[in-house]
């Protein structure tokens, strides 16, 4: 696949937008990109500018990257009870990846995932 990057402003109009450019891609890439944006609305607020990146790593692995302008609001891994509303998405994300975390910088931040392989058990 080849390497794609989208620069767009978190609204949840952008979400099917990420999903829609990401077609190419199996399901759990969509899930993880469109998770990984929406956390950037409900935590940051709609219209924060973003950049999603998605491309293969070294060892054929498929890297979602989402990186927004605020270092300090960091992800937070909740453990949402049967009726909760919200509080799923990183534990979807973890679920689905090999493995996910942050990287900080002084202007800003990177929420990154890694997936198998597409088409790899």
């Amino acid at each position: 696949m080849p390497d794609l990057v989208l620069d767009l402003l978190a609204t949840p109009k952008s979400v099917p937008e990420i999903r829609h450019h990401l077609r190419a891609h199996d399901y759990d890439v969509r899930l993880c990109a469109s998770e990984l944006m929406t956390n950037v609305i409900d935590h940051l607020g709609e219209g924060t500018p973003v950049s999603v990146r998605v491309h293969g790593t070294a060892d054929g692995h498929t890297r979602v990257e989402v990186t927004d302008p605020d270092p300090r609001a960091l992800p937070t891994l909740l453990h949402a009870t049967l009726t909760d509303e919200c509080g799923r998405g990183l534990t979807l994300v973890g679920a689905l990846a090999l493995r996910w975390g942050v990287e900080q910088g002084a202007g800003g931040k990177t929420v990154w995932c890694e997936l198998a392989a597409e088409g790899a058990p």
